[in-house]
């Protein structure tokens, strides 16, 4: 025998296993169940179901011997329900058989809905079905599964054990459903871009890197679907969407994941705060569908999705909570000597902007809690974003934040084939002077050159969007399968 099943506990039950292949009831022949309720509408519509027969299937989950009689709970799909068993109705040798059944079994239950003399709705049933035998005991039904380490790594018991874990997930579910009509609703199409791809564009964040056996070619993981998605408006399409997985081979934490969602869209002949009004009616009319309030609960915080949210620059966001003024600042210099009396590291060659930049993200983010629109970025640090006509240091781009979390980032998307080009250059220059292998995306220049009309953009992170509304303290706790390192 294998040394995985070397185990008091799971001989046993792979001795019953064998008791019941011998007696014919072999739990793994069966192919289908006819099943014709569900435990959730039974208990929501009582009347409707009272005395009639009905199948369910599920896992037994808690099991009570009254000698003649025995009670059992089945967890289906949609919620629990008791199982009231009889010796008279099932028949003397398929209750015996009973001694052969385990909790975490899957069975299928055949019998009447009625109500117990304690209140309890309940089936009672008269034919039982074995479908699939359980072969390791499941975790104590007090405790649970509390090492947060096995949850993430084993989620098929986690979801076994914690309904709430599976309703966290339902809603994700309907969260990604309502987004899509929401968009659809608007005259976005939904598109798929590559995943792979031949270009390390020299953006941010790290991309995985993999090989092309066939094609003896390098290629990338995307860290973004922006330039292929931004390709179909210059094609013609005037609002595409995508929501998929992004690879960055970065860091962890409880909101990072090397493996994400991201919603990116773009809408041609509309501006950042054309984009603002969408963002903050999509998301409100999310709290609202799926939370059934504008006002939410994070950890012990209350957060208004109400509209209209807060708008603030950059430049205000530092001179409010740094209390630094931008436009004090007469040179690079003057910035980086701001930046030092405030206790903030910054490169030697570093420009006002990029000074700029690092005092917010290390003074001013945190604070804003409710939702936020920081608007007006620095040129140096916005590569992909049209300049403020009124101010060409600054980028017509905002940044949404709540509960001082960046969720969003949205542009004025940059149409200039010449500008973007340079900005492209210095930006791949830089990535290469780190010890990168950056390189330019010519076809998108080119796609650039033929014309683009004027276009808002917007990406977000569906994963952190998850958490806020369902409460979740980690982006873990929102995937399903989140990215962990092997054992042993």
């Amino acid at each position: 025998m294998d040394a995985i099943y070397d185990n008091e506990l799971v001989r046993v039950r792979l001795d019953k296993l064998s008791a019941l292949k011998e007696a014919g009831q072999d739990p793994y022949r069966h192919t289908n169940f006819p099943v014709s309720a569900a435990s959730a509408d039974i208990h929501a519509d009582f009347e409707a179901f009272e005395g009639k027969d009905v199948a369910v299937a599920g896992r037994v989950m808690s099991w009570r011997d009254m000698g003649k009689a025995n009670f059992i709970d089945i967890a289906d799909g949609s919620s629990r329900i008791q199982v009231y068993i009889k010796q008279d109705d099932v028949g003397e040798e398929n209750f015996r058989a009973l001694s052969l059944w385990d909790i975490g079994d899957i069975a299928g239950v055949e019998g009447y809905v009625f109500r117990t003399r304690r209140g309890e709705i309940s089936i009672h049933a008269k034919k039982l079905t074995m479908l699939s035998k359980s072969l390791l005991p499941l975790p104590d039904k007090w405790s649970g599964l509390k090492d947060t380490d096995a949850r993430y790594r084993r989620r098929y018991l986690d979801l076994i054990m914690s309904p709430d874990v599976k309703r966290t997930f339902v809603t994700r579910s309907q969260i990604m459903r309502e987004i899509r009509a929401y968009l659809d609703g608007r005259g976005f199409i939904e598109v798929e871009t590559p995943v792979l791809h031949t270009l390390d564009t020299g953006a941010e964040a790290r991309p995985f890197k993999t090989h092309h056996n066939t094609l003896d070619l390098d290629m990338f993981l995307r860290i973004e679907t922006e330039l292929h998605l931004k390709r179909l408006i210059a094609g013609g399409f005037e609002r595409v969407y995508e929501v998929g997985r992004i690879f960055r081979n970065e860091g962890m934490s409880v909101r990072h994941n090397p493996e994400f969602t991201m919603l990116e869209l773009y809408a041609a002949y509309i501006d950042y705060r054309q984009v603002m009004e969408l963002v903050e009616d999509l998301f409100s009319s999310l709290a609202r569908t799926v939370c059934g309030s504008e006002r939410i609960t994070y950890e012990g915080i209350e957060i208004s999705l109400e509209k209209p949210w807060r708008r603030l620059t950059m430049t205000e966001a530092v001179k409010e909570y740094a209390g630094i003024d931008y436009y004090a600042w007469k040179s690079d210099a003057e910035a980086r000597e701001a930046a030092e009396k405030a206790g903030i590291e910054v490169t030697a060659d570093a420009a006002k902007g990029d000074v700029l930049v690092a005092l917010f993200e290390e003074k001013a983010e945190k604070n804003l809690i409710q939702p936020t629109f920081l608007y007006d970025y620095p040129v140096e640090n916005s590569p992909l974003t049209k300049r403020k006509p009124e101010d060409p240091a600054f980028t017509e781009r905002f940044e949404l934040f709540i509960n001082g979390w960046e969720i969003g980032n949205a542009y004025s998307e940059l149409n200039d084939p010449i500008d973007q080009r340079r900005r492209f250059e210095r930006q791949v220059a830089a990535q290469n002077a780190k010890g990168g292998n950056a390189q330019m995306d010519e076809d998108f220049i080119n796609a650039l050159e033929y014309g683009m009309p004027p276009t808002g953009g917007l990406g977000f992170g569906v994963d952190r969007l998850v958490m806020l509304l369902t409460d979740s303290a980690s982006i873990r706790d929102v995937l399903l399968f989140p990215t962990m390192k092997p054992l042993g």
